[in-house]
């Protein structure tokens, strides 16, 4: 039986590198997979998904007001084996039911990736809907420049400090986000430290 997988990390994971590993080790055994990114994600362009280790592929952007079962239905019925979906946190509550019916209704594996929480550790709406409703949940491990494990999506401003008030979305990457332990965060917000971020010059 096919499943709705879940693959959640803090920024810096690696997320998108594992998707895009994933759709390789799918192809090199014929197997025809759908890649998926909500449309909200433009970083790399508007059909392009690329990880910061430099793979890259073409890929289908999906709209918010897009049913993607029917999207399915009517351009990839019969065509794929697989939908890797990217950045999930992204689709709408709606659209992740939708991927979970196609996985019930075709029996095609559905696996995405993704952020759990935003910058003040809220879950985001189609991460909080696949924590509900994945067949299976899996944390893409990464670490806190202390060496503890980074569960937190810190926003940082241009200044160096820890944001945490604005929109739950705003793409920026590593030049305005980075992953921290719990504690290491909470002590930047109480201290106001000036916290480097990955890639920046001293």
């Amino acid at each position: 039986m096919a499943k709705l997988y879940f693959k959640y990390g803090a920024m810096g994971s690696s997320k998108t590198a594992q998707a895009l590993i994933t759709k390789y080790n799918y192809e090199e055994n014929d197997l025809n997979v759908w890649l998926i990114k909500p449309s909200a994600d433009t970083r790399d362009g508007v059909n392009m998904l690329r990880s910061r280790i430099g793979l890259e592929a073409q890929v289908e952007v999906i709209g918010p007001n897009t049913d993607i079962y029917q999207r399915y239905q009517q351009t990839e019925l019969g065509k794929c084996d697989v939908i890797i979906a990217d950045e999930c946190q992204f689709f709408t509550q709606e659209q992740i039911d939708q991927l979970r019916y196609i996985v019930n209704d075709y029996n095609i594996p559905v696996m995405c990736f993704g952020l759990r929480t935003d910058f003040q550790i809220h879950l985001f709406p189609g991460s909080l809907r696949l924590m509900e409703v994945a067949d299976t949940i899996q944390e893409i491990k990464t670490i806190c420049d202390c060496g503890a494990k980074a569960t937190v999506n810190a926003r940082i401003d241009e200044n160096g400090h820890i944001i945490t008030e604005g929109d739950q979305v705003f793409l920026g990457g590593n030049d305005s986000y980075i992953a921290m332990c719990h504690k290491c965060y909470i002590q930047g917000i109480r201290e106001g430290k000036k916290i480097k971020l990955h890639g920046a010059e001293s």
